[in-house]
Order: structure tokens, then sequence, then C-alpha cells
């Protein structure tokens, strides 16, 4: 038999009749009796007795649907299989994230994502820069999450979204009315540095020397939404990330881009030679989305 042979016995051995197994089998009740006979002459059985209307089994139908019965369980799991494939359940998708991103942007999508995903599951794990492409090499990940693509790296990437580093100090601290707040606002200021955190912080620091600006560094730290706790906390001033400082604001505790301004983009990094599965393409269409809801109305 073939296997739409046994489809249809199957379904009309269950169902008792042409019109319910076409039904099931979302086919025409012509098409049914005319494999139902195909499967019927090539065994050389009578599998089914007319009565009343009705198909009735006969002992060679039941002796058949015992064998038949666990080829058609593996037949629906294998197209079970093949929808999971094709709509990404039962997947994991695993995503590494700079910490930065880590608080807001990222997990609207991820929420987005799996409000539309039954059946898939996320790992997120955070690393700073130094370690996000030894992941990608070491399969630790699938995708990385950051700012910058390394120059000398096989990695291929997708372009999210931009953002820009702000000013966040406590309401009171700095009196500025302009919408962008100079650097030289810092100077002499009791100062939270981030100038280790990757590139961003390379790029802020090195502003800060072209403007001679030299502020009172009191603490350093490698994680932004630190800095801003520390910011809530009367520490100092310090600079951010806009995804960051929108995610982690809290009343009292204000932020304002600078001047001149400092933006970056926004990307997720791959191994050249593993492309994007159709999941991550989903997914990433739900964290630009989500990064452009963040994006400061410049």
């Amino acid at each position: 038999m073939k296997l739409r042979q046994i489809e249809i016995f199957h379904a009309v051995y269950l169902t008792g009749s042409v019109s319910a197994a076409a039904r099931v089998l979302n086919i025409s009740q012509p098409s049914v009796t005319k494999i139902l006979h195909y499967a019927e002459s090539s065994l050389g059985l009578t599998l089914f007795d007319r009565t009343r209307g009705r198909l009735v089994p006969t002992e060679d139908a039941h002796e058949l649907f015992s064998e038949v019965a666990e080829i058609q369980k593996r037949v629906d799991l294998l197209q079970q299989a093949s929808r999971n494939l094709r709509f990404g359940r039962g997947r994991t998708l695993r995503i590494s994230v700079l910490p930065s991103l880590g608080l807001g942007a990222i997990p609207d999508a991820v929420s987005e994502f799996l409000a539309k995903h039954e059946g898939v599951s996320l790992e997120l794990h955070t690393a700073h820069h130094d370690d996000m492409v030894r992941k990608l090499y070491e399969r630790e990940t699938d995708l990385v999450i950051t700012y910058d693509v390394p120059a000398t790296a096989p990695v291929a990437y997708k372009w999210l979204g931009k953002g820009e580093m702000v000013a966040v100090y406590r309401d009171g601290d700095i009196e500025c009315d302009a919408a962008r707040l100079p650097l030289s606002t810092f100077k002499g200021r009791r100062f939270i540095t981030t100038v280790k955190s990757g590139p961003m912080g390379r790029l802020l620091s090195e502003e800060l020397n072209r403007a001679g600006v030299v502020p009172q560094e009191v603490v350093s730290s490698q994680t932004y939404f630190v800095a801003v706790a520390l910011v809530r906390s009367g520490v100092g001033v310090s600079v951010v990330d806009s995804f960051t400082a929108q995610a982690a604001s809290a009343p009292g505790v204000l932020f304002k881009p600078l001047s001149p301004a400092l933006g970056f983009n926004v990307h997720a990094i791959y191994l050249q030679n593993r492309p994007l599965s159709k999941l991550a393409t989903v997914f990433l269409k739900h964290l630009k989305d989500a990064f452009e809801a963040y994006r400061l109305p410049l």
C-alpha cells in the first residue's frame, strides 16, 4: 500500500464513511472512493462491506488496521515535525546581548515574539564586547546583539537600529534649557565614568579629551545600568546609552542627549558560515521594531 492509500484507509476505518473521511482529510468524496478502490485492488482484499450507507470493516481490515495505525502515527509525527521546522516550533534560539541592551528593547521584542510563536524557547545571555565573537566561534550562541561589527572576524551582520549617548543626572543637579547638553557641563563635576564599556565608552573618552573636559571621576562602572543606579543614589552624573537611560528611568532622574551628538548603531552579528535561521530572522524583525520604539526623537 502507498502512503496515500494508508491515509485513506485509516480515515475511513475510523470515521465509518467516505463523506466523513473526505471532511477529515479535506479532499473530495470521489477521491476517497477512488483511492480506497485502488487499495483494495492492489491488496486483493475487500476491506469494507457496504451496509446501509456505511462502510463496515471486514476481518481483513481489522487485521490490517493494527499494522496501519502505527504507520499512520509515524506519518502524523513526521508531518507535525515538518510544521514545527517550518514555523520554528520546538526550537531554541540562543541570543547574547550587551547588558546595556537587555533592559528595555530586547525584553519587549522577546514578549512580542513569544506571543506569536508558541513552542519556541529563547536563551538570553549577557556578555561584554570581548566575549561575543568567542561565543559565536564556540557555538555558545546563535546571535550577538551589539554596537560594533568586528572588522577582522568572519561574521555577517544585520542592522537593527541606532541610539545615542546621553547624560544622566538627578533633577536639580544640572541646569540646562538647551535640547542638548554640552560636554563642557561635566568639567569638574563628580562623574561616574563608563569609559571602559566597550566602543561607546572609548568614543566618549575621545570626545571628552577633544573638548578638553576633565570630569572628577569618582566611580568607574563597566555596565550602564549600574551607572544609572549610582546617579539615582546621588553619587554623581554619568553618560550612558539611550536605551539604558529610557529603560532605567525613574522619578527625579533626567537624561539628555549630548552636544556634539555621540550616535551609534545596533547590529545583530552571526557567523558567515552559519546563516540566519528562519526563526532568527523573524526574531530580528521584532527586535528592529523594538529598537525603533526606543529611539530618541531627535
